[in-house]
């Protein structure tokens, strides 16, 4: 992906919104990712599969990533998963059954699609509905839209996370990463 068609990949890695994920990520020995294949999240993706300190790897679907991560939680390791607004509508069950009651620090990244400029009316009504079911289920969530907030946030809710034993979600606003550029 060039970093001419799309904003959020001009600036250097190490400055850019996935360069500060993976560096927050790294400093709360967050070493396990898996993921949902996202062409928003691919410089991530790819930054993550680079770095030998990472075990990153792509799954079937959100609720397979949430039982792996609810598994090594119990087993004593720290994990995040990566996925897509649309990828949250099938999660309802498993956070409400297992990650909520059980108190698993679950940490999803989600880049936020179904808003500006959004063409698939199913994305949009998904991205209506996260945010009231994560408050449905008293799970912090924040929408990143802001570089420059984007380190102090994500660390502070993965730090949150794991000292309240409770999930969160931070979302990533197309107005941080670009969002997906829709070519005709």
């Amino acid at each position: 992906m060039a970093a001419e068609g799309n904003p959020a990949l001009a600036t250097t890695n190490e400055d850019s919104w996935h360069g500060i994920v993976l560096r927050t990520l790294r400093r709360n020995e967050i070493r396990l990712v898996p993921y949902v294949p996202d062409r928003v999240l691919t410089p991530l993706i790819a930054a993550l599969h680079a770095d030998p300190y990472f075990s990153t790897f792509a799954t079937a679907r959100e609720e397979e990533a949430v039982g792996i991560l609810s598994g090594a939680w119990m087993g004593g390791a720290r994990g995040a998963m990566l996925m897509q607004t649309s990828g949250f509508a099938t999660l309802a069950n498993v956070l409400a059954s297992l990650v909520v009651p059980c108190q698993i620090p679950l940490v999803m990244f989600v880049s936020e699609r179904g808003t500006l400029g959004e063409f698939n009316y199913g994305q949009s009504l998904v991205c209506r509905t996260m945010r009231p079911v994560l408050d449905s289920l008293a799970m912090e969530h924040h929408t990143m839209t802001r570089l420059d907030e984007l380190e102090f946030t994500v660390d502070r809710s993965i730090k949150q996370a794991v000292a309240t034993q409770a999930p969160v979600a931070l979302i990533l606003s197309p107005l941080l990463t670009g969002g997906k550029v829709f070519e005709k």
